[in-house]
């Protein structure tokens, strides 16, 4: 995913201090290289890790699969989420975190940034370290009097600037300053964030109009839409990311564009949850006009699956099917792109990764050819997108260091993994008083009309 986007064949990468040292044939590297551990990938597809620019990793990990289908986005939230949340613990989160990873690091996503940890970011960055993804932690900052862990604006913004200082900055998992949005945030802390970002030299985001609810409390408090609103407050720019920013009119995406602000689109979410995204989802059409565009899974009941290469073929089938003219929908390495190189220049990391390149972090994947989804392989990128390859991750190298290998995760006993989340699951539903309704019956065997004597 270099600039000239050009596929090397018969290729060897050579990683060194966990970055990209060389790019050539074999035999010349190994002489250059005398002595040094090989990881064999013959025949096989390495492509750049991927990267998740919007995935919670409390609660919903411990909890997947967990909240109906037949709800509004609104009770998922207020009478799922947040009661799960306000009975985590500190290990609850670091699990979940590491159980996030996990699950990512798998589907050849090696860097991952949380939107908001409500309670623990210091534990969530090190459940993400210890699984050794990339990742950007951040507290979760609201005051709206009232709400659970709310707080005043100061104390907000101390809480942030907290976190991100006590994450190394050239640490694997660093910190960000990251807000709840909506419309429970205050003029004062949005602009008192977008100021403190600037101050730590760090990103920031917040959620906003994935549905139509914001637009229309904005329109009630501010008077106008709630991007103009961000305009108005001098908060849009090249450091913010926006989680979702779905529902934007003509107006609200001129300014985003203007403002060279980001967007990371989470499409299966907005499926999920029924927001509304083939009725107002403008994000292929950002992209087009030079928007800077990541890609999200969201979180464990909402996108449900941290995989970025679904993502980008979801994103690619809804423009296409939407637009009505294939001649102008959003093509699959264009997708590809938005997966990994776009999606780091949209986050502010295209200096480090997104692409195979010579001095950038050693952040790669490999793909086994040889699985039959691969038989026999056609155009590289159509490939990626819509043959949905990520089942055939077998190695992922993060910083240099190897984290998945022959498809196993190597910085986690995942049998102890297992354990302990099945543990915590049920702990954690039982203290937030939540029982999970099952569409089929659950019978043991013994009591099954149809066992035999």
């Amino acid at each position: 995913m270099a600039a000239d986007r050009a596929v090397v064949t018969d290729a060897t990468i050579a990683v060194a201090a966990g970055r990209i040292a060389a790019v050539g044939a074999t035999a010349d590297l190994r002489r250059r290289f005398p002595g040094t551990p090989e990881l064999d990938a013959t025949g096989c597809v390495v492509v750049p890790g991927m990267v998740n620019a919007h995935q919670h990793t409390t609660a919903d990990p411990l909890t997947r699969s967990t909240i109906p289908d037949d709800v509004s986005a609104q009770e998922a939230i207020f009478g799922w989420s947040v009661p799960m949340h306000a009975v985590l613990t500190g290990d609850d989160d670091e699990l979940s975190a590491t159980l996030a990873a996990v699950d990512s690091l798998t589907r050849g996503v090696t860097t991952l940034l949380d939107p908001g940890t409500v309670a623990h970011p210091d534990r969530v960055a090190a459940g993400l370290t210890t699984a050794g993804i990339r990742g950007r932690v951040g507290r979760w900052g609201w005051d709206t009097p009232g709400q659970p862990y709310a707080m005043p604006v100061a104390d907000s913004l101390a809480a942030q600037e907290e976190t991100v200082r006590a994450l190394p900055a050239d640490g694997l998992v660093t910190g960000w300053i990251t807000l709840v949005g909506h419309d429970v945030v205050s003029d004062d802390l949005f602009v008192g964030a977008a100021e403190l970002a600037e101050r730590l030299d760090v990103g920031v985001t917040w959620h906003i109009s994935p549905g139509d609810n914001d637009p229309a409390a904005y329109a009630i408090r501010t008077g106008t839409r709630p991007v103009l609103h961000f305009r108005r407050l001098g908060v849009l720019g090249p450091r913010l990311l926006l989680g979702h920013a779905v529902w934007l009119d003509d107006a609200e995406l001129d300014a985003v564009l203007d403002t060279r602000t980001a967007i990371v689109s989470c499409p299966a979410a907005y499926l999920r949850l029924g927001q509304g995204y083939t009725r107002a989802g403008r994000h292929a059409e950002f992209a087009r006009r030079g928007g800077r565009l990541a890609l999200g899974c969201d979180s464990h009941n909402a996108g449900d699956v941290p995989d970025v290469l679904r993502a980008a073929w979801l994103l690619a089938a809804l423009d296409r099917d939407g637009s009505g003219d294939p001649t102008r929908a959003l093509r699959a390495d264009e997708a590809f792109a938005l997966a990994t190189i776009r999606g780091a220049e949209a986050v502010g990391m295209a200096g480090l990764i997104g692409s195979i390149e010579v001095g950038k972090a050693a952040d790669l994947v490999v793909l086994d050819t040889r699985e039959v989804s691969w038989l026999p392989p056609g155009d590289l990128a159509t490939h990626l997108v819509w043959g949905a390859p990520s089942h055939t991750v077998r190695d992922v190298l993060v910083d240099g260091a190897v984290v998945v290998r022959d498809r196993r995760v190597t910085t986690v006993d995942l049998d102890a993994l297992a354990t302990e989340a099945a543990a915590r699951s049920a702990a954690l539903l039982r203290r937030a008083g939540i029982e999970v309704p099952h569409r089929w019956p659950v019978v043991p065997a013994a009591r099954y009309p149809g066992t035999s004597p």
